[in-house]
C-alpha cells in the first residue's frame, strides 16, 4: 500500500510538473524475474525508475542509507535492502536471489555509486554474478536529463552467464547495453 502511494505521488509530479517522457515501456516483462539496471547520477533514480514501472522495484541500495533514522525505515517500507559495498556482502546476494527466485525485480546500479558527471563508469560484478546464479533477464535502463527533460529509456531485455574472470566482460557489456539508450 505504502509503495504505491508514494510511487502515484511520484508519477504524478514527474509527470503534470517535469513532463518527463518514458519510452521502451513495451520492454519490460509482464511477470517473472528481472533484474533492472541503469545508470546513476542522482539520488532521485530510484523514485523515477519505481515510477516509470507498473511492477514493484525492490532496490538494493548502499547500507549507509538505512542508517539515517527518518530515511531508513522508508526504505524498508519501500522495500528496498541493504547492502555494504566495501566486500562480497553474502546476505544481500542472498536476498538478492530471494528476490529473483520469487519472480519479482530487483534494482540495481551496476556502478554500485553516483557518477555525477554523466559518463559510464565500470560495473561491479554483482549483476553479473545475480544474472548468472538466477538466470533472470537483465532490463537495461538509461536515465538522462537533457535541457532540464528527464528522459527514461528502457532497452531490450538480454542473458548473460559469465563466470569468475568473465564477469568484467559482462560488466562492459551491460554498461553498454545502459549507454545505448542514453546516445539517443
Amino acid at each position: 500500500m505504502f509503495y504505491r502511494l508514494v510511487r502515484a505521488i511520484y508519477r504524478f509530479y514527474l509527470t503534470y510538473l517535469r513532463g518527463w517522457v518514458v519510452e521502451g515501456r513495451e520492454n519490460i516483462p509482464a511477470r517473472g524475474p528481472l533484474i533492472l539496471v541503469a545508470n546513476h547520477t542522482s539520488y532521485s533514480d530510484p523514485p523515477i525508475l519505481g515510477a516509470a514501472l507498473t511492477r514493484r522495484v525492490h532496490f538494493m541500495a548502499k547500507e549507509e542509507l538505512f542508517r539515517y533514522p527518518v530515511f531508513g525505515p522508508i526504505l524498508h517500507r519501500l522495500e528496498a535492502f541493504p547492502v555494504r559495498r566495501e566486500a562480497v556482502d553474502r546476505s544481500a546476494i542472498r536476498k538478492a536471489l530471494q528476490i529473483l527466485r520469487e519472480g519479482k525485480v530487483l534494482g540495481m546500479f551496476p556502478e554500485g555509486t553516483r557518477i555525477k558527471t554523466g559518463q559510464l563508469g565500470e560495473a561491479q560484478p554483482g549483476v553479473a554474478l545475480l544474472a548468472t546464479k538466477s538466470g533472470a533477464p537483465i532490463l537495461p535502463v538509461g536515465i538522462s536529463r537533457v535541457s532540464g527533460k528527464l528522459i527514461v529509456r528502457f532497452g531490450k531485455t538480454f542473458s548473460l552467464r559469465a563466470e569468475g574472470r568473465e564477469r568484467k566482460a559482462a560488466g562492459k557489456r551491460i554498461m553498454a547495453e545502459i549507454g545505448s539508450l542514453l546516445e539517443k
